[in-house]
């Protein structure tokens, strides 16, 4: 082993400098930026917690990638351990930056100013001059010039004396705030996040009903800690949903220019209705949880008959909307048909068109002006008694074969009123039309930690970039009747406007011994 070599770190040594390493600014900086970074994912990809139906999407147009992806955690980035990883080290990082710093600020406001160099021309900005004042009367003007300034007069040899005044200790309190409030947000968000819940619903008018409770969800996500046990027992009733569309003939036709949804609800069981209008950005509040509008659509009810003529389906079906006319998707299953179950899967068309010389049609606008269904029909098991959970909107066609007429697929077209016969008997009747709202339910407790903590923030960072932390020192003499006045300046934090600001507190130290001189007069 050689003489110079470095002995190897003991592991009380390691930590130590592994404990540096993490609680500086830098890995603190370092940190955050990969935090922001590791939250790409997210908005790249849909997440199960936002769109589950999204996911499901993704995973049948990507079917090879989707699931190596879903292993890295690209659809749960927020709660993936490599997310939570980073979240907790920043964590770490900025709480061990922050206690320390916090501690030397508090040292540092208690301490007196430094003592005066002793050439004050090595300083970036110095000056001198001379006055018939006295030191005594130089002392109080310096005071007076030096405002709110942290001040500490000494007396050296002979009639020396001087003057240390510092300021702009608001600088490092406004960088202790911005770190703290980093650290707010991060709880903020992370409480919210383990004991907060958000889920989605489709309610549709005239009557449509939610009662919050587990199973009502289209979707749902929770907190680790969060029991759906925890669920507010409010219920709502929808009676009317209004969507407005530009009219045609304007230059933005089928702009949306309002989305409405009114009705009634009830805090707990027992209570009197209440109304509630909910538009676009401004939710309902029910306690904690709040109600967003997210968008509306249309939803068909058809009245379907089996092969025995039995009815055994007459509800409504929302469609989903996929461009902007909203030309919409939608699946029918019909467990209970006889002698074999029954899909449909198609589109709806708020105002039908169909353009020269092609066979399918489109929809011209939003507005429902010519509403038009069109469905394919499958045949089989749907794959609803196997026990697992299927998405509504999604119709698994493993089991089931459609209808065909000769090599051509069975399609039917239904307007508002139309009836149409099943391939192998039964009917299917388009009754009426009604619209669907779209909720989103969530509460998040401390939920407005996280803006208070940003505005705590944003407010420190001014403070840290405009407050100056200055040093003043002023030295005063007396040769023979004069007093010899020395004053320097610094600033710790390099800027180029010293030599200015020294000439402005020149300004006002004279003014103040102007004024002093006419007091005597």
């Amino acid at each position: 082993m050689s003489d110079n070599a470095v002995p190897a770190l003991g592991r009380r040594e390691f930590t130590r400098w592994f404990w540096r390493q993490l609680t500086s600014m830098r890995t603190a900086l370092m940190l955050l930026l990969l935090l922001a970074i590791a939250a790409v994912p997210g908005s790249l990809y849909p997440q199960r917690g936002v769109d589950a139906r999204a996911v499901e999407n993704y995973f049948l147009d990507h079917p090879q990638l989707a699931p190596f992806l879903d292993k890295l955690g690209m659809f749960a980035v927020y709660s993936s351990p490599w997310f939570s990883a980073v979240y907790l080290l920043l964590m770490v990082s900025l709480v061990g930056c922050i206690l320390p710093r916090s501690f030397v600020y508090l040292k540092a406001v208690r301490a007196r100013p430094p003592r005066a160099p002793r050439n004050f021309a090595r300083l970036p900005a110095s000056s001198t001059f001379e006055t018939d004042r006295t030191p005594d009367e130089v002392v109080a003007a310096a005071r007076e010039a030096l405002g709110r300034s942290r001040v500490d007069v000494v007396d050296r040899d002979g009639d020396v004396r001087e003057v240390s005044a510092e300021k702009g200790f608001l600088r490092e309190a406004g960088n202790l705030v911005f770190h703290v409030s980093i650290v707010v947000v991060l709880i903020g968000v992370a409480v919210g996040t383990l004991y907060g819940y958000r889920g989605s619903v489709i309610v549709t008018d005239d009557g449509g009903q939610f009662a919050n409770s587990l199973p009502q969800y289209d979707e749902f996500s929770s907190g680790t800690l969060f029991s759906t046990d925890d669920l507010p027992p409010f219920a709502l009733t929808l009676d009317q949903v209004t969507a407005r569309f530009q009219p045609f003939g304007s230059p933005q036709a089928g702009a949306p220019r309002e989305f409405r949804a009114a009705g009634t609800y009830t805090a707990r069981p027992g209570d009197a209705d209440r109304r509630f209008d909910i538009t676009v950005n401004h939710p309902l509040s029910v306690g904690s949880t709040s109600i967003y509008l997210l968008g509306q659509g249309y939803a068909p009810v058809f009245k379907i008959t089996d092969a025995q003529g039995d009815v055994v389906f007459d509800d409504a079906v929302p469609f989903l909307p996929a461009d902007p006319t909203y030309t919409s998707n939608g699946i029918i299953k019909v467990p209970d048909a006889k002698p074999e179950q029954l899909g449909f899967q198609g589109f709806f068309l708020p105002t039908a068109v169909t353009q020269d010389g092609q066979e399918l049609s489109t929809s011209a606008h939003p507005a429902a002006a010519n509403p038009l269904v069109g469905l394919n029909v499958w045949h089989g098991d749907l794959g609803l008694d196997d026990g697992r959970s299927q998405s509504v909107f999604i119709l698994d066609k493993s089991k089931m074969t459609q209808y065909k007429n000769g090599d051509a697929n069975v399609r039917i077209s239904l307007q508002p009123g139309m009836t149409a016969d099943l391939p192998d008997g039964g009917t299917i009747e388009f009754t009426e039309l009604r619209q669907f709202a779209r909720f989103q339910i969530s509460s998040s407790p401390l939920v407005k930690v996280p803006l208070f903590g940003i505005v705590a923030g944003l407010l420190g960072l001014m403070v840290s970039l405009t407050v100056k932390p200055r040093r003043t020192w002023i030295r005063t003499r007396r040769e023979g009747s004069r007093t010899v006045v020395d004053v320097a300046v610094l600033d710790r934090v390099p800027r180029d406007d010293l030599p200015a600001d020294l000439d402005d507190f020149l300004e006002r130290f004279k003014d103040a011994l102007g004024e002093k001189t006419e007091e005597k007069a």
